[in-house]
């Protein structure tokens, strides 16, 4: 029971977390909302995504590096990767609610970083490894095909965001901010279907 309620919540965090990160984007295209406002959303979404991502690597258990490969290393890595890149998301979301300002017209708010994105993406393919090797995992529904598509699906569209946040020459505006916000919005609701996927039924709970 102890497992069933850890994953649960590990599925809740991120379900938050996701939510958040798609109501930033939406904030973020309508002016009257404060830029503050918006700005704290993205980093209560990613302080839930780096607290959903940490229950997600330490219910994948200790590392055992020699002769440790196949599905249950690559639980691991995905795991370990993919919170590397959540704490990139809490370094980028403060650091763009302390630098809040418009420029040229144009808001500056929370956008997904390269180096986030990158380890979201790294962790999502590593994923799929893990999923055809289910049967030598901790357990073998932690890692399920629809899962792995949604996050991927939701990794790429924050990369996306990420390659139209790229600033114009000379300029800190956004290369395209609309795409930018898009790319967000529909990355975060990925998320969101792989986590209220993951989330455990009862009967899927092994033991006591």
């Amino acid at each position: 029971m102890r497992w069933f309620s850890k994953q649960r919540a590990e599925a809740g965090y991120f379900a938050i977390g996701s939510i958040l990160f798609a109501l930033g984007a939406v904030m973020a295209e309508i002016p009257s909302v404060s830029l503050t406002v918006t700005g704290i959303t993205f980093v209560a979404g990613s302080v839930f995504f780096t607290v959903a991502a940490l229950t997600q690597w330490l219910l994948c258990g200790r590392p055992r590096f020699a002769g440790w490969r196949g599905g249950p290393a690559s639980d691991w890595w995905s795991s370990a990767i993919q919170f590397a890149g959540t704490l990139c998301f809490n370094l980028s979301t403060t650091a763009a609610l302390l630098q809040l300002t418009t420029v040229d017209g144009q808001p500056s708010y929370w956008r997904p970083d390269v180096y986030g994105s990158a380890a979201f993406l790294i962790s999502s393919v590593m994923a799929f490894n893990a999923c055809a090797m289910r049967d030598r995992l901790w357990d073998p529904e932690a890692r399920v095909w629809r899962v792995a598509w949604f996050n991927l699906l939701g990794s790429v569209f924050f990369a996306i965001s990420a390659i139209a946040a790229r600033s114009e020459p000379g300029s800190v505006n956004s290369v395209n901010p609309t795409l930018d916000n898009v790319g967000t919005f529909v990355g975060a609701l990925g998320f969101l279907i792989a986590a209220l996927l993951m989330a455990p039924r009862p009967t899927t709970v092994r033991g006591e």
